[in-house]
């Protein structure tokens, strides 16, 4: 079999029967492939949803009951059947050609262990202006992620994918498991875990590749269109920073200097939104959301 496309889901019913949806119209690939979803322990109607599915997809479910969404792409990773995994994420809805997409790419360079797509918002109404006008510099929050209309390859150093888009091919994923120390766990846990991942496939002497028809787009709700989301996404980037190498040196230090700096970024921030304009007061937000996070690690 070519593809095993993997979802990992934590009570996400609600959405599910649109992700499922738009994966039973992709056109199939060469070779074969499946759909695998990783119930992730939840506690809604995601069973019963799946069960909706069956006889629409290739579909084959298990049930991951560590919590935590690196335990959920392991438990993936053991029951895939696919030559490569395609991962994507229970809130985003495919383009009906995403697949072929990926299976050209992997015909293209067969060497290659990694590929990428673009991942494109899905707002739920209109979002607030400031959203808008901020986005260039935000929607990486927002696990927006476009690098060009034209495929390259990829440097460990430079632009890799997002955890709503990528393929690892098999041999190389189960050489490299995802870290329980990252990855969401519940509504906390840590970022990363993906791009941990690539890296060390690529740092191993894998190759990787952008491809630019391989798109998606990831479901923004009201919730996360809120500068309190913003807060929290960042705070959460901090405390993964402070997990690995990941430019955590900058936010560590002894804990009454760390509380000195946190206290002078609020106040900065503070300043900052009585301007009214995210592109005075974003940076600002940023630095004292990196810094509250590290300080709760």
């Amino acid at each position: 079999m070519r593809f095993t496309v993997a979802i990992c889901t934590w009570n996400r019913a609600a959405l599910l029967p649109e992700v499922l949806g738009r994966l039973a119209r992709v056109q199939p690939p060469a070779g074969g492939w499946e759909v695998l979803v990783v119930n992730n322990n939840s506690t809604d109607e995601t069973a019963r949803v799946l069960d909706a599915f069956e006889g629409r997809l290739p579909l084959r479910r298990a049930f991951e009951p560590k919590q935590g969404l690196s335990h959920a792409r392991n438990a993936a990773v053991g029951e895939a059947r696919g030559d490569y995994l395609v991962w994507t994420d229970d809130d985003a809805l495919v383009d009906e050609g995403w697949l072929t997409a990926y299976a050209r790419a992997v015909e293209r360079h067969p060497s290659a262990a990694v590929f990428g797509g673009p991942v494109r918002p899905r707002f739920e109404g209109t979002p607030p202006a400031w959203l808008s006008s901020a986005w260039r510099e935000i929607g990486p929050a927002f696990a927006a992620r476009e690098l060009g209309d034209e495929p390259f390859e990829f440097d460990i150093e430079g632009e890799l994918p997002y955890g709503a888009n990528y393929v690892v091919r098999t041999h190389e994923q189960r050489l490299f498991p995802y870290d329980p120390a990252l990855g969401r766990r519940l509504e906390g846990g840590a970022l990363g875990e993906e791009t941990a991942v690539i890296r060390a496939v690529l740092a191993a002497g894998g190759t990787g590749w952008w491809v630019p028809d391989a798109s998606i787009e990831h479901w923004v709700p009201k919730e996360r269109q809120t500068v309190g989301y913003l807060r929290s996404y960042y705070a959460l980037q901090g405390r993964t920073f402070c997990k690995g190498d990941g430019g955590g040196a900058a936010l560590r230090g002894h804990p009454l200097l760390l509380r000195g700096r946190i206290l002078w970024a609020e106040l900065a921030y503070t300043l900052a939104r009585l301007s009214g304009d995210p592109h005075r007061w974003l940076k600002p937000l940023v630095k004292a959301s990196l810094l509250r996070g590290s300080a709760r690690r």
